[in-house]
């Protein structure tokens, strides 16, 4: 048995929390992944963890050996990855993880344009707004929303990303104009479900900073559906600009308050400190950086 396989198993092993998991990210059967961890076993003369039908359980030489494993794959492969640069184009599987609706408008495009350049790199992406669990889902990396919460993952800025209080022209002519964003109370917000806080806090032109929350008889855990309602002339809505800016820029919709800054977000890419950024992931996230760099096309409008 090959030693970097051995070694290779017991890590994915390790990361994804099962044989079952572990031999689905291989691409192997699971009784190819019992064997090479039988065989690693043997050879050490140690046992390296304990299995039940529920957890994988170290041992103290399991975690010892996970992290020299970790060590040595991740040097062998940024050597194979240095040597190979020179020579080779990019190639191999990148699989990422995206919110749904940034994914399908802004990730997929770029993938696009990434692939015409590289054409022997593949991509498996998994189009989503929960936060998944990267090690134990084998994800080479995702794209993440929002601020982010001290995970552990290192995180790579890709865009600002600008949130805008805006309405139909229909509904402005049948429920007048806000002058403020507190006048915002008396009106009914299309609100995103996975928000978690109910409240908005804005900027106003001369720095002063504020908060409202509106009553809602619409919410959705989709930015396109919550769009298409307020198109329709059914509320107020506050939404990132990736999602609207085409109908900012068409005047179907209408940016309430231009000189005032609702909470602004921003888009990373993030990848566990613990996996090795092959040199294809680190090339990828490069021409995210590059190619939404400044102001994003989606906030011109």
């Amino acid at each position: 048995m090959d030693r970097f396989e051995e070694f290779e198993t017991y890590v994915r092993v390790v990361e994804a929390g099962s044989l079952t998991a572990a031999a689905e990210q291989l691409g192997i059967a699971k009784s190819a992944v019992s064997r090479r961890l039988k065989d690693l076993e043997t050879r050490l003369g140690a046992q390296l963890m304990t299995r039940t039908t529920r957890q994988i359980t170290l041992t103290d030489s399991g975690k010892a050996l996970y992290e020299r494993a970790l060590r040595l794959l991740t040097d062998w492969k940024e050597t194979e990855a240095a040597i190979g640069s020179d020579t080779a184009d990019l190639s191999g599987l990148i699989k990422v993880a995206a919110p749904l609706s940034f994914g399908v408008a802004h990730l997929g495009p770029a993938i696009m344009e990434f692939t015409d350049h590289h054409p022997n790199v593949q991509f498996d992406v998994d189009f989503n707004d929960r936060t998944i669990d990267l090690i134990a889902e084998g994800q080479d990396l995702a794209i993440r929303i929002g601020e982010l919460r001290d995970s552990g993952l290192v995180a790579r800025k890709l865009a600002p990303i600008k949130s805008v209080a805006c309405a139909s022209p229909d509904f402005i002519k049948r429920n007048g104009l806000p002058k403020t964003p507190r006048d915002l109370e008396a009106f009914q917000e299309l609100r995103y479900s996975n928000r978690s806080d109910k409240a908005w806090h804005y900027t106003a032109p001369d720095g002063s900073q504020g908060t409202v929350k509106m009553s809602s008889t619409l919410a959705g855990t989709n930015g396109e559906f919550l769009r298409d309602a307020a198109l329709a002339g059914r509320g107020i809505l506050i939404e990132p600009c990736f999602i609207i800016h085409n109908e900012l820029r068409d005047g179907s919709l209408v940016d309430l308050f231009p000189d005032y800054e609702w909470q602004s977000l921003a888009a990373y890419a993030v990848y566990p400190p613990t996996r090795h950024l092959s040199s294809r992931v680190r090339a990828f996230v490069d021409f995210l950086v590059e190619r939404y760099k400044g102001t994003p096309y989606w906030e011109k409008y």
